[in-house]
């Protein structure tokens, strides 16, 4: 599904990413730990394509094909979804205004026939069911005057109404309350399949108990430094990076 190799970038000047190597097979759930300035963030929107980052070296491969030759819309279309950790307002838009185009801009990349209003509304309400989103929520502009769990709960419906092959949560559980939390990981768990991979960033063990991983790594200075099944999850909760990233350096 995903194969990364030796991938290195930098923000101004200033390596980040220094030969990273992580492989996701299809239907696979993938975490990334690490302590704070490990690269966590950069990796996210390297694979993303955000300005700024810029790749060196190295590759990033989704089903064979290098996504870093392509623009962030042609990620998309190839079957790239972003989780933001901060997801931003768009004051004016409103929700159902924002999934149509982004949901039809996909389906025409991808070669398939648009959604019409009916069609659209039709989905729309079927996945908001699917993950017991209110269809009010549905009436106001992106994320404006959206608390925390909302913005997160929206980035998944996002991600439901799109269908990615591979969808990317960067610290997804940031600022979010038990049951907020709970919401979001249920909306993704609903989303788990054979054909769908996700890779999973984040600083804590509580996303991991909620959205159980096949696979955790432990990134740090740039590099995976160790990876285990879950339960290295449970150890580095308990004992920290520190020992770690000293046996990696």
């Amino acid at each position: 599904m995903i194969k990364i190799k030796n991938l290195h970038a930098e923000i101004d000047g200033t390596e980040i990413l220094k030969g990273l190597d992580l492989e996701i097979g299809a239907g696979e759930v993938h975490a990334v730990m690490g302590p704070n300035g490990a690269g966590k963030s950069t990796l996210s929107y390297v694979l993303a394509g955000r300005d700024g980052y810029e790749v060196t070296e190295g590759s990033a491969e989704l089903d064979g094909v290098n996504i870093l030759d392509m623009d962030p819309d042609e990620r998309a279309a190839a079957g790239l979804f972003l989780a933001f950790q901060y997801p931003v307002e768009i004051p004016g838009v409103q929700m159902t205004t924002f999934l149509k185009t982004a949901l039809n801009a996909v389906r025409k990349a991808r070669g398939e026939d648009e959604l019409d209003a009916i069609g659209l509304l039709k989905l729309m309400k079927s996945k908001c069911k699917e993950l017991g989103i209110s269809d009010e929520m549905m009436k106001r502009a992106v994320n404006v005057g959206f608390s925390g769990g909302e913005k997160k709960r929206n980035e998944v419906l996002q991600m439901a109404m799109l269908e990615p092959k591979f969808a990317v949560l960067d610290e997804t559980d940031s600022g979010l309350d038990i049951d907020a939390l709970k919401v979001v990981a249920d909306g993704v768990n609903a989303l788990r399949s054979e054909g769908r991979s996700f890779l999973v960033i984040t600083h804590y063990q509580r996303l991991l108990d909620y959205i159980k991983p096949d696979h955790v790594h432990v990134l740090a200075k740039g590099k995976i430094v160790k990876s285990g099944s879950a339960d290295l999850a449970l150890e580095l909760e308990k004992n920290g990076y520190a020992d770690i990233v000293g046996e990696a350096a």
